[in-house]
């Protein structure tokens, strides 16, 4: 059994207005059952698309691959 909306990326949207972005390592048990952690970065930025081009830059992110909180 995997779950397939659990996203590798997540962008956050913070009090202040400014966003977050967590790249979560998805690993599954013998089950399938998945075992998410997430690591949030240190930058902040000031819109989503930051982030997202933050994370295709970095992390080799492609569309579709971003959770919004």
């Amino acid at each position: 059994m995997t779950d397939e909306s659990t996203r590798p990326f997540l962008i956050q949207s913070q009090p202040d207005g400014s966003f977050r972005l967590t790249v979560r390592d998805i690993r599954y048990n013998s089950q399938g059952y998945p075992i998410v952690t997430g690591t949030m970065q240190d930058e902040v930025f000031a819109t989503s698309a930051a982030a997202k081009n933050f994370a295709r830059a970095n992390f080799a992110a492609k569309a579709g691959q971003y959770a919004t909180k």
